[in-house]
C-alpha cells in the first residue's frame, strides 16, 4: 500500500510542478541600431533565433502565454521597451503573471550587446535585467551571448 502512494506520488509529482510555474509573456527581441551600418537581413534572423532560444529556454521555469491575440497590437509598435508601460497592460491581457523583452543593440559590426528585462505585470517591478557585451556579428556570436545571459546571468543554478 505505501508503495503503491509513492509511486503514484512519483508520477504525479511533475504535473503538479508544471502548474506551479509562473506564466510568461515572452515578447519578441528587437534590434537597436546605433551604428552607421544599417540592419541587415541576416541581423534580423538572428533576432528571430533569439527569439526561438529564449523561449526554447524558460519554457522549463514559465508557462508560455498565448501571444497570437496580440499580434495586431504588436505590429503597431515600434519597440515594446519604448512604449511607456504597455507590455504590462499586453501581458496582463494575456494571463501573465511576468513579460520579458529583450533586445540586441548594434553599436558596430565588431561590438553588440544582447538586453533582456523581466518583469511583474501586478507590480510593475523589474524582476531581472540584465546585458551582456558581444564582439562579432556572427549567429555564432548572438547564440553564445544569450546563452551567457540566460545561464549565467539571468538563471544561474
Amino acid at each position: 500500500m505505501i508503495r503503491a502512494l509513492v509511486l503514484l506520488a512519483v508520477i504525479s509529482a511533475p504535473a503538479v510542478a508544471q502548474t506551479a510555474l509562473p506564466r510568461l509573456a515572452a515578447f519578441d527581441f528587437n534590434m537597436n541600431n546605433t551604428s552607421p551600418a544599417a540592419t541587415t537581413p541576416e541581423e534580423f534572423a538572428r533576432l528571430h533565433s533569439l527569439d526561438a532560444q529564449f523561449r526554447d529556454f524558460v519554457k522549463s521555469r514559465f508557462v508560455l502565454a498565448d501571444m497570437a491575440p496580440l499580434q495586431d497590437k504588436l505590429s503597431r509598435i515600434d519597440s515594446i521597451r519604448g512604449c511607456n508601460g504597455c507590455e504590462i497592460d499586453l501581458g496582463q491581457s494575456v494571463g501573465a503573471d511576468q513579460v520579458a523583452y529583450g533586445w540586441v543593440q548594434k553599436v558596430s559590426n565588431l561590438i553588440l550587446n544582447v538586453n533582456l528585462v523581466i518583469e511583474d505585470t501586478r507590480t510593475g517591478k523589474v524582476l531581472r535585467a540584465q546585458s551582456v557585451d558581444i564582439r562579432g556579428n556572427t549567429d555564432e556570436s548572438w547564440r553564445r551571448g544569450l546563452g551567457y545571459l540566460l545561464r549565467e546571468q539571468m538563471f544561474p543554478e
